[in-house]
C-alpha cells in the first residue's frame, strides 16, 4: 500500500489546510494511507509523523493557517540532517511526500527527492513570488485582507485630507503592493520593480496637490524603505499631512478565499494523481485556476515576470 506523506513548511498561507484536505481526502479515495507531518521539516527531523484519517482533515477546509504546523529549519541545508528525515520516513515505509511552501520549501523537496523520497511541491506562500506559478496559495485571500485595510485606511484619509502610506507584505515581490494598489485605487505603488526616485514621488505629490487632490494613498512593497520615514519626508516637503501604516502579519490569517480554497483543493488532489503515476521531483503550478506541473528544479530556476498591472497604474491615476 502507497504512503503519502504531507507537510507545510515556511510562512503560513490561507488555504493550506484545504491542500492538506485535498491530499488527505484523494490518498484515502484511492486507498492509500495519509501521514501528516507536523511542524514542517522541523517536524520530519524530529519525527512529528502521523497517520491521518478522514475525520481528521474535515472541518478545516474554511480555516486561515496550517493544522500541521510550519516552521524554518536552516539546518535542513545539511545533507546530513535531511538523512535523519528520511531515516524516519523509511522507518514508516513513507516513500513519497507532498511540500506545501515556497521557495525553500522546493528546495528541501528537490534535495530529498535525491535522496529517494519522491517529492511532490505545491506553492503555498502569500507573497505569489513562486515564478513558474500565476498564482500561489493564500495570495489571493492575503490581497483581500490587503485591500480592507487600505479602504478602511482610506476613509480617515480623505476625512483628514491626508497622504497616507501602506506597507503591505511580498518580501522581494511586488505582486501584492501593485494588486492592491490597483484594487484601493493608490496614487502611487512603489515596489522593487518600479524601484523608488525621492524626487519624482515628490513631483506627483505637489502635482496631486496643484489639481486639488483632497487625499492620497501610497502602498509600499516590504523591504524597499521605511514608511515612517517616507511618510515625514513628504509632510516635510509637501503641504500633506501624512501618516505611515504598515499591515504586517494581519494579512497572513484569516479564512482563506473561495479561490483559495478551490486552488488548494485542486492542488492537493493533483498532487497525488500525479504520486499514483509515479510522477514525482514536480512542482504543480496554476494558469488561473487551470492546474498543470513542472520540474522543481525549473521552477526554482524561473524569474518572477512583472505583471502586466504597473502598465495600467499610470492610466488609471
Amino acid at each position: 500500500m502507497k504512503k503519502i506523506g504531507v507537510l507545510t513548511s515556511g510562512g503560513d498561507a490561507p488555504g493550506m489546510n484545504a491542500a492538506i484536505r485535498g491530499v488527505v481526502r484523494t490518498a484515502l479515495y484511492y486507498g492509500y494511507e495519509a501521514y501528516g507531518i507536523y511542524d514542517g521539516y522541523k517536524g520530519l527531523v524530529e519525527n512529528k509523523i502521523k497517520q491521518l484519517q478522514r475525520n481528521d482533515v474535515g472541518q478545516i477546509l474554511t480555516h486561515g493557517g496550517t493544522i500541521l504546523g510550519s516552521s524554518r529549519l536552516p539546518e535542513f541545508k545539511d545533507e546530513s540532517v535531511r538523512q535523519i528525515a528520511v531515516n524516519n520516513l523509511k522507518n514508516l515505509g513513507i516513500d513519497t511526500l507532498v511540500v506545501i511552501g515556497g521557495d525553500g520549501t522546493y528546495r528541501g523537496a528537490m534535495e530529498l527527492n535525491k535522496m529517494g523520497i519522491k517529492c511532490i511541491a505545491l506553492p503555498g506562500t502569500i507573497d505569489n513570488d513562486i515564478a513558474s506559478t500565476e498564482y500561489t496559495i493564500g495570495f489571493f485571500t492575503a490581497l483581500d485582507t490587503a485591500i480592507w485595510a487600505i479602504d478602511k485606511l482610506r476613509d480617515t484619509s480623505f476625512s483628514h485630507q491626508r497622504c497616507t502610506v501602506v506597507e503591505v507584505m511580498g518580501r522581494n515581490c511586488g505582486d501584492l503592493s501593485i494588486y492592491s494598489g490597483i484594487a484601493c485605487g493608490a496614487e502611487i505603488v512603489i515596489t522593487k520593480e518600479t524601484g523608488f526616485n525621492r524626487d519624482e514621488v515628490l513631483t506627483q505629490i505637489r502635482g496631486a496637490k496643484a489639481k486639488g487632490k483632497r487625499h492620497l494613498i501610497i502602498v509600499v512593497a516590504e523591504n524597499m524603505l521605511n514608511v515612517f520615514e517616507l511618510a515625514k519626508d513628504i509632510q516635510a516637503n509637501t503641504e500633506y499631512e501624512t501618516r505611515a501604516s504598515v499591515l504586517g502579519h494581519i494579512q497572513r490569517g484569516g479564512n482563506p478565499s473561495s479561490f483559495d480554497r478551490i486552488l488548494a483543493s485542486k492542488m492537493g488532489a493533483y498532487a497525488v494523481e500525479l504520486l499514483r503515476k509515479d510522477i514525482f521531483g514536480m512542482a504543480v503550478c496554476s494558469h488561473g485556476i487551470e492546474i498543470d506541473h513542472i520540474e522543481i528544479n525549473q521552477a526554482l530556476s524561473k524569474v518572477k515576470r512583472t505583471t502586466d498591472l504597473y502598465d495600467y497604474l499610470e492610466k488609471l491615476n
